[in-house]
């Protein structure tokens, strides 16, 4: 290992291949590292079908500890769960309760994971704050702000998830992984002996529940209203057993016959669902997007003279547009081409190329 420099570093490690790597590479560069394991909540049911590499758990945890000996890393457990169940579960299931498509991990990365990570920081004296993700963060010595941009392994981005970062939280941020594909993380790990990775599937779940479970816990959260599921002629064709169980633009599990059928809108006043065959129909050319988080001082003229472009999922491919600011926290966003099931209650995150300037609620 190098020399260690003067700087201490919180780790946040999940028990995870990339948060390990990371730690071998901060040790090589020389910091003095803490490795910080975060406990969230998890929704205590025999239905929720969470693995055993799920965040947050207890073989997790017991994975972080051994990667941290190995390295001859403290390793301490933080309880976060109240702060996760405030900003987390209760945000999920109130955009639900609203039929909205809510994403979690965004707000997770900005009011939980990332700024309990600081807080700690802070209180042991630390001067960064490390995780996995893989997305980078570079300093504007122009503008004297930091810039939010995307790793050179493209199909591992994780900028999508951090939109909501602000200046004051990214200074303190470093992602050893910017610079590396998952395929050479694996290949280092390897080397390193922590051949346990190989025989651990990375889960793709939220935190808290397994994707297969979120019916069993909505209908134990929020119970079934059954309602009529109308064609866009207004002919009833069946019953839902609830709106938040739909979201814009679905196809699968609507459950009719004689499809496909696409999940055209809701009428919440009537607890109808309405459905269309015409998959044109779910194609938005222009939308609007509240709380927007502007990670950047840029104004609409910079954005758009720049060439903005626009992700309203996480799986989405950009597309151009041209952005249009209602007020402080309100923007408009115009699409070059239309884009399919803009969901209110997703993130729309806007890119100048390589740079994520911001994200915001679809409303």
């Amino acid at each position: 290992m190098n020399k260690k420099t003067s700087k201490k570093i919180i780790l946040g490690v999940s028990g995870g291949v990339d948060s390990a790597v990371v730690l071998y590479l901060l040790k090589k560069q020389g910091f003095d590292v803490m490795g910080v394991f975060l406990e969230f909540d998890v929704w205590k049911n025999k239905k929720n079908l969470l693995k055993e590499n799920t965040c947050g758990n207890e073989d997790c945890f017991n994975r972080a500890k051994n990667i941290c000996n190995f390295f001859d890393v403290k390793c301490k457990k933080i309880n976060v769960k109240s702060d996760f169940q405030e900003n987390v579960i209760k945000y999920f299931i109130n955009d639900l309760k609203q039929n909205n498509t809510p994403n979690p991990c965004v707000m997770c990365n900005r009011f939980v994971k990332i700024q309990k990570l600081i807080d700690i920081m802070k209180e042991y004296k630390a001067d960064f704050v490390a995780t996995g993700h893989y997305a980078k963060v570079l300093f504007n010595l122009e503008t004297k702000e930091y810039e939010l941009k995307k790793p050179v392994d493209k199909s591992k981005d994780q900028t999508y998830f951090l939109s909501y970062l602000t200046q004051k939280q990214i200074k303190y941020l470093k992602f050893p992984l910017a610079n590396y594909y998952k395929k050479d993380v694996y290949l280092m790990a390897k080397k390193l002996k922590l051949d346990i990775f190989d025989r651990i599937k990375q889960s793709q779940d939220f935190c808290f529940i397994d994707n297969k479970s979120i019916n069993d816990f909505l209908i134990e959260t929020l119970g079934k209203e059954k309602g009529d599921m109308i064609d866009d002629s207004g002919c009833i064709l069946g019953k839902h057993n609830g709106l938040y169980f739909y979201t814009l633009g679905q196809r699968k599990g609507i459950g009719l016959s004689g499809g496909p059928f696409y999940v055209l809108g809701k009428d919440l006043n009537r607890n109808i669902l309405v459905v269309t065959k015409n998959k044109n129909k779910i194609f938005k050319k222009e939308f609007c997007v509240k709380k927007f988080n502007l990670i950047n001082t840029l104004s609409e003229k910079d954005i758009n003279n720049k060439g903005a472009s626009v992700q309203i999922r996480y799986a989405d491919k950009k597309g151009k547009c041209k952005i249009e600011f209602i007020n402080s926290k309100k923007i408009k966003i115009v699409l070059d081409k239309p884009k399919i099931a803009v969901t209110p209650g997703q993130i729309a995150v806007v890119y100048i190329k390589d740079q994520c300037i911001g994200g915001g609620i679809i409303c």
